[in-house]
């Protein structure tokens, strides 16, 4: 099971995108979507930090690292959860735990496991802190519960060379998004060369396999 599009896009549209090292909301050297070094390399902290000057190959490589990151989450709910789930329920445990990193710790998890989903829903509420996050919180529990998508766009930070924010240089619609998230076709594979027909036998072999009954 993956992460729908639209949960792709709600994920991306909470954890906004800055395409240059910042520091978050704990001091924790991030960068791209919500990428940390606790998720695996690259490392935000051995970045180059300020604004880069290729703005788009930031941002393709903020989307890179961030497809990485995301199927680390899917793996992980996939194994922590024990019941079938729906595509609402399963993109907003993905967006939990792609902030929280607490999916196999989560009362939530262990209520869903027992079949009690309309605690698990309820059991959001307990990851709250910092306040900041409660909003974000709120729409998870509810595309949890109710399947509802917020469908908001893509906001791109500017960060200084301290790692401190400086405003939103951009909103990305969400088509705009998902067309960079969204992996390069496959190339189709040709179609395999035909065997070549057996060859006929000659007239001659033909009569001569008639008189002898071979």
């Amino acid at each position: 099971m993956r992460t729908s599009p639209k949960g792709v896009a709600a994920l991306a549209a909470h954890e906004g995108l800055v395409p240059a090292p910042y520091r978050d909301t704990k001091g924790i050297w991030t960068f791209g979507i919500g990428h940390t070094a606790g998720a695996g390399g690259p490392d935000p902290g051995a970045m180059p930090t300020g604004m880069p000057e290729d703005l788009d190959a930031a941002i393709a490589r903020a989307v890179k690292i961030f497809r990485a990151d995301l199927a680390l989450c899917e793996a992980r709910v996939l194994a922590a959860v024990a019941v079938p789930l729906s595509q609402h329920e399963f993109d907003a445990l993905v967006s939990f735990d792609f902030n929280t990193g607490g999916i196999t710790r989560a009362r939530l998890v262990e209520l869903l496991n027992a079949g009690d989903r309309r605690g698990a829903a309820l059991a959001f509420d307990n990851w709250h802190k910092p306040p900041e996050i409660i909003p974000r919180r709120d729409a998870e529990r509810e595309l949890f519960r109710a399947g509802t998508y917020p469908e908001k766009p893509v906001p791109i930070w500017r960060a200084d060379t301290a790692g401190r924010l400086q405003g939103v240089l951009r909103v990305m619609p969400v088509a705009e998004f998902l067309a960079l998230v969204e992996p390069e076709p496959l190339e189709p594979e040709p179609d395999p060369e035909p065997e070549p027909p057996a060859p006929r036998p000659s007239l001659f072999a033909r009569i001569l396999t008639w008189l002898t009954g071979a």
